[in-house]
């Protein structure tokens, strides 16, 4: 498996080669971009929006804004990213995210949030909605880790903050994280690893916020 050390790990360009068993991995594994390294295109993923919810979650009236998630310049790339030690971060070679991680993690999020079929007015910073809340996050952590183990598990932390508008005040905030262990090093069983990690986040982030802006909602007086 072909790795990219990472400018924060401070050796940017070098390449790092890793010999892994199991040919499934070295056929999926990667990260930079064709126009980049050279070579063949990279190999293209995406992930899926969640779909399913407690069922006695509130129906909302009030508008929603979703920005797009800050994140350090580690996550804030197309590149699949690993570590193997704590203060390291890499990326797997031939392979890509669709867009951007934080511009990724967007999207699902706004469609998640549609798919929970309890909020009508639902939107991207982008589209101007006028909104009564925004939401704001933070992708802190977006890796799979081999941290002393041969099959990794891939870790998703969100930090998010719900943001009372035009007031600009902040009424609620809460962490979500999760860590998935892949079935196995096979690069499509890492990519269903994060699938289900982000998916476990988006549906407590969807969940929470649907609560907690439907609590200050009542609480202001505007039902």
């Amino acid at each position: 498996m072909n790795r990219w050390t990472s400018p924060v790990a401070g050796r940017p360009g070098r390449r790092a080669v890793l010999a892994l068993a199991g040919a499934g991995l070295l056929a999926g594994c990667g990260s930079l971009p064709a126009a980049v390294v050279g070579g063949n295109p990279p190999r293209l993923y995406t992930l899926t929006p969640k779909s399913t919810y407690d069922t006695a979650l509130p129906e909302v009236d009030w508008q929603l804004l979703v920005e797009p998630p800050i994140a350090a310049a580690g996550l804030d790339t197309v590149r699949i990213a690993l570590r193997e030690r704590i203060t390291e971060l890499e990326y797997f070679a031939s392979v890509a995210w669709t867009e951007r991680a934080p511009a990724m993690v967007q999207t699902l999020l706004v469609e998640s949030f549609e798919n929970s079929g309890q909020i009508v007015s639902i939107g991207r910073e982008t589209f101007g909605l006028r909104a009564d809340y925004v939401l704001k996050t933070e992708l802190r952590e977006f890796q799979a880790e081999y941290l002393n183990a041969q099959v990794p598990s891939v870790r998703v932390r969100l930090n998010a903050k719900l943001v009372r508008m035009p007031q600009r005040r902040i009424v609620a905030g809460e962490n979500f994280e999760t860590l998935v262990q892949a079935e196995s090093r096979v690069f499509a069983d890492i990519i269903r690893a994060f699938d289900a990690g982000l998916g476990d986040v988006m549906k407590d982030a969807v969940q929470w916020t649907l609560r907690e802006g439907e609590r200050d909602w009542r609480r202001r007086g505007d039902v």
